[in-house]
């Protein structure tokens, strides 16, 4: 039977009623802005001289974020059993359609004007979105972007105080999906992050599973007394209409629920707010790091296809030695690379119509910089523009020439003829001895080796960026990372740089003897190859 709710919260005028009965529930009607490509929701105003504390929460899809940002919101308040009354600022993930059942991108909470209620302190709160998402496990590899973009806004998030790794209580083995999640996660953060908890839900009992598989994949989280990984549990069903039958048990579970968020709670109170300038260089690299091979792999196949028109020149100019003496003109037929632009297919239901998606090209290069570019509007938005210069394409050009559409550049041949004048025009660089063949043929070979030059730096780019990442992450043995190692180890060979070739195998061989890791990459090489190749 419903009871009337308690009048203490009359006063707050944005919500509406969802519906009555014990207890009412109130969806909350916060202000909502767009803050560059993230969205921040604020209830309330902020008081400049009260404190705040800010939470990071990731996990896998599923697990109750949303549901869990209601439950902090809701203790913030101070709401209690006895007023029969229970908030949402977001939606509950079980109550939404299927196909709006997740968060589809970074989203900020900041609630005000409640403090001293239970909280000493305002609250932010970072929502991410889930990995393994089976209907766009190709996002999962864009987490990172989007956080990126967040901790670099001007009106973003500099520093947190804690980070929350949401999990489920039912968890009863270390799956190699669950490593993957660690992984993952883990990849996020830099090497100096030390408050990562573990937030438990659906359950109000220790639970001995989720814990042995933190331990177990050697999870790099925050640890209590009994050098335990730091937990919290909270149980989901505070909104749960109360019964004659429930309603004993339904208070049993409040209670426990509310005592973990009250020490969970007096845990951030005690932590000092942690700088972000580690993740942030983390995130960037990894950015960076993809992106140059992207380009690496494009800019070797465009350079193969030159050398082959090169060595088709050779062996013609070798055919036709006699008449090259003679300075007769004749005609040879070569396989011309040139570049087209290509439509990409885009998926990004969740961009609503902006400029998502789509791939940053140089125009001057006529290169792709950054495909797929999932989060910035324009090219001076992306990840590789830095100083108003793209650090991927080969002439390092500025931002003015590059653009950000739904093409990218192909690297295509063509059969054309070519006379000897025309090779002549475009080869030698002197009339003096340019009758010769000589001469020809010294500057094709000059033309081979600058474009083994231009392969040789990106190369040397790619590896500094594995040996940045190694020195400053929390997870050096990163699925990100792995998923380049064949091609780098097979380019290094090729250029037989033994020393850069050698450390790329002792990082690979880690990498894959370590068991945590290596049943992480059986189980998501496949879809972050996928997420950061195409």
């Amino acid at each position: 039977m419903a009871t009337k709710p308690s009048s203490k919260y009359e006063h707050i005028p944005y919500k509406v009623l969802i519906h009555s009965g014990s207890p009412a529930v109130y969806q909350l009607i916060p202000k909502k802005e767009n803050i560059g490509n993230v969205e921040r929701v604020t209830l309330g105003k902020k008081d400049p001289n009260k404190i705040n504390k800010t939470i990071l929460l990731v996990g896998e899809t599923g697990t109750g974020k949303s549901t869990l940002i209601n439950a902090l919101v809701n203790y913030a308040m101070g709401v209690e059993w006895k007023d029969d009354v229970w908030f949402q600022i977001v939606e509950e993930e079980e109550k939404k359609n299927q196909s709006e059942s997740q968060t589809t991108d970074v989203i900020v909470y900041k609630i005000f004007g409640f403090e001293g209620k239970t909280l000493p302190y305002s609250l932010t709160i970072i929502d991410t979105p889930g990995y393994e998402d089976t209907r766009r496990t190709e996002e999962d590899a864009t987490i990172g972007q989007r956080l990126f973009q967040l901790f670099c806004l001007s009106g973003g998030v500099h520093e947190i105080n804690a980070v929350g790794l949401v999990l489920k209580g039912g968890e009863n083995r270390l799956s190699d999906r669950l490593r993957y999640i660690f992984n993952s996660v883990m990849s996020l953060f830099g090497n100096d992050m030390k408050n990562i908890v573990a937030l438990i839900t659906h359950t109000c009992v220790t639970p001995e599973n989720v814990l042995k598989a933190l331990k177990d994949a050697n999870f790099k989280c925050a640890k209590n007394k009994k050098d335990q990984p730091l937990y919290f549990m909270f149980n989901n069903c505070q909104s749960t209409q109360k019964t004659k039958n429930n309603k004993a048990a339904l208070k049993a579970t409040w209670n426990s629920t509310m005592d973990q968020m009250g020490q969970f709670t007096a845990f951030l109170k005690e932590t000092s707010p942690q700088n972000l300038i580690t993740t942030v260089e983390v995130l960037d690299t990894r950015t960076r790091l993809a992106a140059c091979i992207q380009n690496l792999q494009k800019r070797i196949e465009s350079t193969e296809l030159k050398e082959t028109k090169i060595k088709q020149t050779l062996e013609a100019l070798e055919t036709h030695e006699e008449e090259m003496k003679r300075n007769v003109n004749f005609t040879v037929e070569v396989d011309e690379p040139y570049k087209d632009k290509v439509p990409i297919s885009e998926r990004r239901w969740w961009a609503l119509g902006l400029n998502y998606g789509g791939a940053v090209t140089c125009n001057v290069c006529q290169e792709n910089c950054h495909n797929p570019c999932p989060l910035a509007w324009y090219p001076e938005h992306c990840e590789v523009i830095k100083g108003g210069c793209c650090i991927v394409c080969t002439g390092k050009c500025p931002v003015s020439v590059h653009v950000k559409e739904q093409w990218i550049y192909e690297s295509k041949t063509r059969k054309v003829k070519k006379t000897l004048q025309d090779l002549k025009e475009k080869y030698e660089q002197n009339k003096e001895g340019s009758e010769s063949k000589s001469s020809l043929l010294e500057n094709l070979k000059k033309e081979m080796e600058k474009l083994q030059k231009e392969k040789d730096q990106l190369l040397a780019e790619s590896f500094q960026h594995v040996v940045k990442l190694e020195q400053i992450a929390l997870n050096v043995d990163s699925l990100s990372t792995h998923v380049h190692m064949d091609f780098l180890i097979e380019k290094m060979k090729e250029k037989g740089d033994t020393e850069k070739l050698q450390k790329l195998e002792e990082i690979k061989a880690r990498m894959e003897k370590d068991k945590e890791t290596k049943a992480a990459l059986s189980y998501g090489f496949g879809k972050i190859k996928a997420a950061l190749m195409k």
